[in-house]
């Protein structure tokens, strides 16, 4: 009896090691938009995929569509001013604002299932550069103060 006792003291004992170690590794970032490491996507991108560019930069039309089809796919995750929310990091940080408009492009396009944000591809292509020409008409934001928030640059 002894025995079976003390394999479950050992198993509570390291589950408790475990869940502990989670959340030590979860509270290292406040927010989506406060973890650099979300960014580290961009720098996946295929070299032909990177140096692609924007069809419709010179669009006046494809920031204001941009804008439209911001509000309708992305804004739920990524908040309403694009600076970040509960689901999607802020797309106004510097990482995003210097990355070519052909990296956006293939994000875009293929998503990051593993951290929630979907593929779509399905989006027609022009659409997908208009949202590509929205992100870039963005004002980048500072990076986060010691309180963890973000402000945009004057």
């Amino acid at each position: 009896m002894t025995i079976r006792y003390r394999y479950a003291w050992d198993c509570i004992a390291a589950v408790t090691i475990l869940l502990a170690g989670t959340a030590g590794a979860q509270t290292g970032s406040a927010s989506p938009g406060n973890d650099n490491a979300v960014y580290a996507e961009l720098a996946k991108a295929p070299k032909k995929a990177v140096e692609r560019h924007n069809p419709l930069a010179t669009d006046p039309d494809a920031v204001a569509a941009g804008g439209k089809l911001f509000e309708m796919h992305c804004a739920e995750c990524h908040g309403d001013t694009a600076e970040g929310g509960k689901k999607g990091p802020s797309l106004r940080a510097e990482e995003v604002q210097q990355a070519t408009s052909g990296t956006l492009f293939w994000l875009i396009t293929n998503g990051v299932v593993r951290r929630g944000m979907p593929v779509w591809s399905k989006l027609p292509e022009p659409q997908r550069w208009q949202l590509v020409s929205y992100l870039k008409s963005l004002t980048p934001t500072d990076p986060p103060g010691p309180d963890g928030q973000e402000k945009p640059k004057p």
